[in-house]
């Protein structure tokens, strides 16, 4: 075989292009894979967001999660 012809510069330049993609791929897209669901925010996560930003008082806080914690 002689490769002084460059046949296979067609080829090259794909396999190039395949390794940047999937080097994109690993390292800018890691915590969106497709298929993943999304973890949801349990309704404590949501309470203590809610008192932590101080939509509510330690009073409703408690209240609240003492009826979310009986259920």
């Amino acid at each position: 075989m002689n490769y002084n012809n460059y046949s296979f510069v067609g080829m090259h330049l794909v396999w190039w292009f395949v390794w940047m993609v999937l080097l994109f791929w690993i390292f800018a897209i890691p915590y969106n894979i497709p298929g993943q669901k999304a973890k949801k925010d349990t309704p404590l996560d949501i309470l203590k967001k809610r008192y932590a930003s101080g939509q509510i008082s330690i009073e409703e806080y408690q209240e609240i999660k003492k009826t979310l914690e009986f259920k």
